[in-house]
């Protein structure tokens, strides 16, 4: 860490901690982190990108069925590439300082594959495919042997998920209903966490 204390001034060093969940140390042992990723671009210059590729070796992101997905959210470019302030900010999130709240909204977000604002069938699927060893719901191949539920299984999981959620009954999760799932899942804000 000893050379990225000399990265920043002191009033960036303040004003990413503002904008955070981090004390100062944290926000330098993050850019250590990201410089790690890509000594050869990373320095102060706060707009180097870094692609999703080289995000996703990180063994948190590369182990989460979702890392994708994170670095999209994140990514201010939509691409899934990030640059440091991306990066810290995904880091911030998913820190234990940042409130079941921050957690809730950012996982909705990470959740909604088509982007609609709210949580769909076809959403609903790609989640509980990634979650037991496939990727999406769109692809049936997807369900591989590794993955321990059919077709008709994920089907059945997702209905009977909207029938206990989807207060309004109109077959999707607005964010409120999201909102108010995980407000029942102690567990949640302990599952949504990666460590620096």
């Amino acid at each position: 860490m000893g050379q990225g204390s000399s990265q920043f001034s002191e009033a960036e060093l303040e004003d990413y901690q503002d904008l955070t969940y981090f004390t100062k140390k944290e926000v330098l042992f993050a850019h250590d982190q990201f410089q790690k990723l890509a000594p050869e671009k990373v320095g102060h210059n706060p707009n180097v990108k870094l692609s999703m590729e080289r995000l996703l070796s990180l063994p948190e992101l590369r182990a989460n069925p979702f890392g994708d997905r994170i670095c999209l959210v994140f990514s201010s470019s939509k691409d899934g590439d990030c640059t440091f302030e991306d990066y810290l900010d995904m880091m911030s999130v998913f820190s234990e300082a940042a409130p079941k709240s921050v957690k809730t909204a950012y996982a909705f977000r990470i959740f909604d594959f088509d982007g609609d604002e709210y949580l769909g069938r076809g959403d609903l699927q790609s989640v509980v495919c990634r979650l037991v060893g496939g990727r999406e719901a769109s692809d049936p191949s997807a369900l591989g042997p590794q993955n321990r539920l059919s077709v008709a299984d994920v089907d059945c999981l997702v209905s009977k998920l909207l029938e206990e959620a989807d207060l309004d009954d109109d077959g999707r999760l607005a964010y409120a209903e999201f909102d108010h799932v995980m407000s029942k899942a102690p567990d949640f804000t302990n599952s949504f966490r990666i460590r620096l």
